[in-house]
């Protein structure tokens, strides 16, 4: 793979209540760039198209051992896009066509490209909403298929100064092989740094840049990969898989999750941020108001994801 961002051409960018998210359509369907209040909390460069914004991984997330799996009897190769592997779908470098947009809402689809050997496409919805964004993924199936879905965020460590603390806590964690892959088995998670697979979550995801900026993660998605050994980023993945799912599944004999022509695959996310800056006394001397959720703790709740345009068509 190469490249780095693409360029400003074509890119769309939605708007509200303070929030700008620009979406590049020609580099994958990725969110290039997420500004917060002034902040930008996206990686907006990288050496190469696996390193920067937050782009859907379609139909595959993570890596495939030596890009090969065996589905419903058949052996299938895949290019090693990170070699000895493949990694992180067949759409990340391919052009996504637009086919709905508003000042805050756009949707695009893409088929899943020669390197795919089976027919489909995936749509994505994408949804600037109060405090947050939220977001679809949707692979329709001509040929039944093995799917796993996710989306890749770059997060920046550092807000002004501040440095982002992960607030995460799953039962379960993946062992690795010494090839860095999933074996099947799971434990209880080990100490940080991860580069590694969660599931059976006790706390969901949250990032807090102190006295900056909170953001809470949500996904309908089972799996959440967690990779913070870089110092500038740290990726907090959904995923409705763990890497490697394919073989993992064959190894012992299920099918993987799948895609059929009359049963779609699909994932949904939401981000809920609040601003978390030091408030100014009121001339009463008490802070002004705080939300219910900074008052109470609770985290945030995604609200429905948003439907695609297809979805609001067929009731």
């Amino acid at each position: 793979m190469t490249g780095g961002a693409a360029g400003k051409a074509g890119r769309i960018v939605l708007t509200r209540d303070g929030a700008t998210l620009t979406v590049d359509p020609t580099a994958g369907g990725r969110f290039a760039s997420l500004v917060v209040g002034g902040h930008e909390i996206l990686v907006t460069d990288g050496d190469g198209p696996l390193w920067w914004g937050c782009y859907p991984m379609v139909p595959f997330a993570g890596r495939i051992r030596d890009g090969r799996f065996r589905f419903r009897g058949r052996t299938y190769q895949l290019p090693l896009t990170m070699p000895p592997n493949a990694i992180h779908g067949t759409v990340l470098e391919r052009a996504w066509q637009v086919t709905f947009r508003r000042d805050d809402r756009v949707e695009l689809e893409s088929d899943l490209g020669a390197d795919w050997p089976f027919r489909g496409r995936v749509t994505q919805a994408i949804a600037l909403v109060p405090g947050g964004l939220e977001a679809t993924l949707t692979v329709e199936a001509t040929d039944p298929m093995p799917v796993v879905l996710g989306w890749h965020p770059w997060f920046r460590r550092q807000l002004v100064g501040a440095a982002a603390e992960l607030d995460f806590e799953a039962h379960s964690m993946y062992a690795r092989d010494p090839a860095g892959l999933p074996t099947g088995a799971t434990i209880a998670p080990t100490p940080r740094p991860w580069d590694d697979a969660f599931t059976d979550l006790v706390i969901p995801p949250r990032l807090t840049w102190p006295g900056v900026l909170r953001l809470d993660l949500r996904s309908t998605a089972p799996f959440w990969v967690v990779f913070d050994e870089r110092e500038e980023a740290i990726c907090v993945e959904p995923q409705t898989g763990p890497p490697d799912a394919f073989n993992l599944a064959a190894s012992v004999g299920v099918d993987p999750p799948m895609a059929m022509p009359d049963r779609p695959a699909s994932v949904a996310m939401a981000w809920r941020w609040e601003d978390v800056a030091p408030r100014r006394p009121t001339s009463t001397g008490r802070e002004g108001t705080r939300s219910r959720k900074a008052a109470t703790g609770k985290p945030a709740t995604p609200s429905k994801p948003p439907p695609t345009r297809r979805e609001r068509s067929h009731p």
